[in-house]
């Protein structure tokens, strides 16, 4: 029996983590906490054998506000919370990260590609990366996660928007492009594969496929019952406004399929792309 914590109880990859491993009893206990006050800090982490740290703020537009924020939530707290488990005797901690650390919404990202966040976001997690990664040992395994847009039944952000786009427009863009994507199930079955092998280390988990925005707009249209006409006619204005929100629609951002995935969670099982957008539409 592995006992799993998950902190972040309005998380929606932390909520959806529960309810994937509550469907094996007999193999995982899993808790969930809220870290909104201090009372977290009373709660004896040693009856846990790992901690997923789901915990962030995401989806706000930033500004100067809110910057101070998303440090104090996005890192901060995030190793406020790894050092007690390391000094409660945790075995593993697994941090949600983002792929955001790159800095950048076009390309490709390999294992020589550097960090360089632009936005709060992105800066704020890799500084919570670094601190975090500072803990690890032979006796606390640490586990980063830096996964691309997150997609699914109840998610939020640009998938959102796009389904919204698919059900009700006519027409849209023709376009070959590549972005890395993660349906939630097959994240939440990377991290049971996380947990299961006690795995520490950096990790990029994607989809099998690299998916193209105009085939998923297709197909969520053709899960609705809607026709839509597909039409190169715009592709030389994209060509041209190729920055900003077009850029991060139309444009390509992948991580190399040569960034290996280590341990036992190289053969996470996924579903598939069609299957994914079928599951999150319904």
């Amino acid at each position: 029996m592995i006992r799993v914590l998950v902190t972040g109880t309005n998380s929606y990859v932390g909520k959806s983590l529960e309810r994937y491993l509550g469907n094996l009893p007999d193999m995982y206990t899993v808790d969930t906490i809220s870290l909104r006050d201090n009372d977290w800090k009373k709660t004896d982490f040693s009856i846990y054998d790992v901690i997923v740290h789901t915990v962030g703020v995401a989806h706000i537009k930033e500004n100067k506000k809110n910057a101070e924020l998303y440090f104090k939530v996005n890192c901060e707290l995030a190793h406020e919370v790894a050092k007690k488990a390391k000094n409660d005797g945790v075995n593993q901690f697994i941090f949600l990260s983002s792929m955001s650390v790159y800095g950048t919404n076009k390309g490709i990202i390999d294992r020589t590609t550097p960090t360089n966040p632009n936005s709060n976001y992105g800066k704020s997690k890799l500084q919570a990366e670094q601190l975090i990664g500072l803990l690890a040992s032979d006796d606390f395994r640490v586990a980063i996660l830096r996964p691309p847009m997150i997609y699914g039944k109840g998610c939020k952000g640009n998938y959102v928007r796009l389904s919204k786009l698919a059900i009700s427009t006519p027409i849209f863009p023709n376009v070959d492009n590549k972005r890395s994507m993660i349906y939630i199930d097959n994240l939440t079955e990377f991290l049971k594969s996380l947990i299961d092998s006690c795995s520490s280390g950096l990790f990029f988990p994607q989809n099998n496929e690299y998916i193209n925005t105009s085939d998923m707009v297709r197909t969520i249209a053709e899960i609705h019952g809607k026709k839509i006409w597909m039409t190169r006619l715009f592709n030389p204005v994209i060509k041209v406004l190729n920055h900003g929100v077009i850029t991060k629609i139309f444009g390509d951002l992948v991580y190399d399929h040569e960034m290996k995935i280590e341990a036992a969670a190289a053969k996470f099982n996924q579903i598939s792309f069609y299957e994914s957008i079928r599951l999150t539409e319904e």
